[in-house]
């Protein structure tokens, strides 16, 4: 369950300090030349490789090391190669960084500054291997949108059960987090998923003319109409309406909003003709609608008649894995409009894994468009995506998210009697992301039996 790592070293002494500093850390595999290296890295496929450039039968000159890195990285191109030089070989360290090692560390070997490099590319590769295998997962994908948390899982459910009835649902959560997305997923999967789907910002229109937009108006209604028009509802006739930030509508507009949810018939302004409208609603708010009750900004009875079925979107910084997912599918898409083929590279993944997305996927999905345009070479790396890694919590911090961590791990395993599947579904995370945590925090079945 530790990640496999391959130390390619010649010095019997260097070879045992690093056994005996990382063997709690990584499954351990030994070469001590470059045939052994390249025959390893065939067979075992490891996560990462620590590879000497000075490497006999020319210890005193990089280029055989910087070779045996090229046919590493065909062989194995998911393997992160981190490469040990000696003092002076800076110079070779950093060609070989250009020619798509990982990272480099100079001998003589500093083992805390050396684990954490290993660790850290050892993490990256998980997030890339991880985010590979979901990249096309069907049981995650609901319509258009994507998710592979419980709370999307659930969500997705629900929206299966009702899309076929006619009750109206509402639609909560932060902007970006993909409201309009999920009131197209209840249409498409609704009885009216050949007629229209009709859309309307709330908070876009004065309330001067959100009245006529919705209801339509006859002609000389008020100046300026000079002929007869129909407003969204009409024209949602016998499919479904999204009213989008309902939350921003102002007390008259409820009213009459009101009305027409409890009798399915509206006036257009100006006109005294009363017309039969058979369109579902499903609205949307960024706001706590339960607060704009209590200040009296928001109809009761209007917030029971939208929310019969309530959905809430969780933001995308409690969607664990999510971001990846999405990013991965949001770059195919793009980088096929722009006639490029990319794919994020280890500090990319691990920028959009830590970053808090307060735009959520509206951010990411601007964030991962500006790579497409930005990346020089094949892959996205984070200076593409126009964010910045958070820096490293404080050690005490980071001890006490650990000891969290590993109390949560412990307590899904407990719960789940040691199952992976059901352990990974009640923290949220995939399989080998779960395997990669038990084996991180040394967790064994005397923990949780």
């Amino acid at each position: 369950m530790k990640p496999k790592l391959l130390i390619v070293e010649d010095e019997e002494p260097i070879r045992t300090q690093l056994k005996y500093a990382l063997r709690d850390d990584f499954t351990l595999l030994f070469a001590e030349d470059r045939v052994a290296a390249l025959s390893t890295v065939a067979g075992e496929q490891p996560a990462v490789v620590s590879l000497d450039l000075g490497l006999p039968p020319h210890p005193e000159s990089a280029e055989g090391g910087l070779e045996t890195l090229d046919q590493i990285m065909r062989t194995a191109p998911a393997t992160k190669v981190v490469v040990l030089t000696g003092n002076g070989g800076r110079d070779s360290a950093i060609r070989s960084v250009q020619l798509g090692a990982f990272d480099y560390h100079q001998k003589p070997i500093q083992l805390n500054e050396l684990k954490v490099v290993l660790q850290r590319a050892a993490y990256l590769q998980t997030l890339e291997s991880d985010a590979e295998k979901r990249g096309n997962e069907p049981a995650i994908r609901f319509a258009d949108m994507l998710g592979h948390t419980q709370a999307m899982r659930e969500i997705f459910a629900v929206v299966s059960r009702i899309a076929r009835t006619d009750v109206t649902v509402l639609i909560q959560g932060e902007s970006g987090t993909g409201k309009e997305l999920l009131a197209r997923a209840v249409h498409a999967n609704s009885a009216r998923c050949n007629r229209p789907f009709v859309a309307i910002n709330c908070g876009a229109i004065p309330d001067t003319l959100l009245e006529s937009e919705l209801f339509g108006h006859e002609r000389g209604a008020y100046t300026g109409a000079h002929m007869q028009r129909k407003g969204k509802l009409e024209l949602a006739d016998g499919g479904t309406l999204f009213l989008d930030e309902v939350g921003e509508m102002s007390p008259p507009l409820q009213v009459k909003l009101l009305r027409f949810l409890q009798e399915r018939e509206i006036e257009r302004v100006g006109g005294r003709e009363v017309l039969r409208v058979d369109a579902r609603v499903v609205a949307a708010t960024n706001k706590d609608l339960k607060v704009e009750l209590q200040a009296r900004r928001f109809r009761e009875d209007l917030y029971y008649r939208l929310s019969v079925v309530n959905l809430t979107l969780p933001p995308l910084r409690e969607r664990g894995e999510d971001a990846v997912l999405i990013a991965n599918a949001l770059l195919q898409q793009i980088s096929k409009t722009h006639r490029r083929k990319l794919r994020f590279g280890g500090t990319a993944l691990e920028a959009i894994a830590r970053h808090p997305w307060p735009g959520n996927v509206r951010e990411l999905e601007n964030a991962v468009e500006r790579a497409v345009l930005m990346a020089r070479g094949k892959l996205v790396e984070a200076r593409d995506l126009g964010i910045e890694l958070p820096e490293q919590p404080p050690a005490p911090l980071r001890e006490a998210r650990n000891r969290a961590e590993r109390a949560a791990l412990v307590e899904a395993l407990v719960r789940t009697r040691g199952n992976i599947t059901q352990a990974s579904r009640l923290l949220a995370v995939s399989r080998p992301t779960l395997h990669g945590l038990i084996g991180r925090y040394g967790v064994t079945a005397r923990d949780f039996r």
